[in-house]
């Protein structure tokens, strides 16, 4: 495998049951890429990134993840492979009982042999690397919608992971507050060289972030497009990615 392949999905058939929501899905997130998976409603955005996560088994394919094949490992590889990768979720998922340092040192506690200490220092670096330094001990209720996402963020990276998973990070987020989490996820993709994929729809996310992506389509169930968002814009392969990258205009 080419070790600059971070995931390297072949064939792959997403879906529940006898339900089929992508099928013969194959693409290529290459190690440094911010990677955006987009499409409309319904076309399998979020399933395809369960599947990434190893929470959905594929119906049908390969999902080859930093050289593990997730579709044939073993349930102590696949947690390996997680324990590499870090997840943000839409809401932030935040334990609202706990305050933003020990949401951060829960997944330390449990999966890691550091001391009490360590783990209390590698919650405050996390916050700081995300530009909540001061807030380790305030609760989820206490701070705006933007830090939770931030915060969340902040637990996402506690294991330095190779690869972060963002489900719709703008959701419910003012436009400041998406552009500030824009840039601090390309701050943390060219500091760290941390590879990004990001379900979105938001078109600005889409263009300012993004180096690569495929465009899901819920008619077809099929990959329309892959590539660089702006370069899809430059020249669209077909009118459905014109018009999702252009919000309905006619070309």
């Amino acid at each position: 495998m080419n070790k600059n392949i971070a995931i390297d999905v072949r064939d792959l058939t997403v879906g529940y049951g006898d339900y089929i929501l992508l099928h013969d899905a194959t693409y290529q997130v290459h190690k440094g890429d911010i990677f955006i998976i987009m499409g409309g409603s319904g076309c399998g955005k979020s399933s395809m990134l369960r599947v990434l996560t190893g929470l959905l088994p594929p119906q049908k394919g390969d999902v080859v993840i930093n050289g593990t094949n997730i579709a044939t490992a073993s349930a102590e590889e696949v947690q390996k492979i997680r324990e590499k990768s870090g997840i943000l979720y839409q809401s932030g998922a935040l334990f609202s009982s706990m305050t933003l340092a020990e949401n951060i040192a829960l997944p330390l506690q449990q999966y890691s042999d550091y001391s009490d200490e360590t783990i209390r220092e590698l919650a405050h670096l996390k916050l700081a690397l995300v530009g909540l330094t001061g807030f380790d001990d305030f609760y989820p209720s206490e701070i705006s919608g933007g830090m939770k996402k931030r915060a969340g963020l902040a637990r996402a990276l506690a294991f330095d992971p190779d690869i972060v998973y963002f489900d719709e990070p703008s959701a419910g987020l003012d436009p400041i507050s998406s552009h500030n989490l824009d840039e601090l996820i390309l701050e943390l993709n060219q500091s760290l060289g941390t590879t990004i994929v990001v379900v979105t729809h938001e078109l600005d996310s889409i263009f300012t972030i993004g180096n690569n992506s495929i465009f899901l389509d819920a008619g077809s169930k099929t990959i329309l497009a892959h590539g660089d968002p702006k370069e899809l814009l430059k020249n669209p392969p077909n009118q459905e990615v014109y018009q999702f990258l252009t919000r309905g205009e006619k070309k």
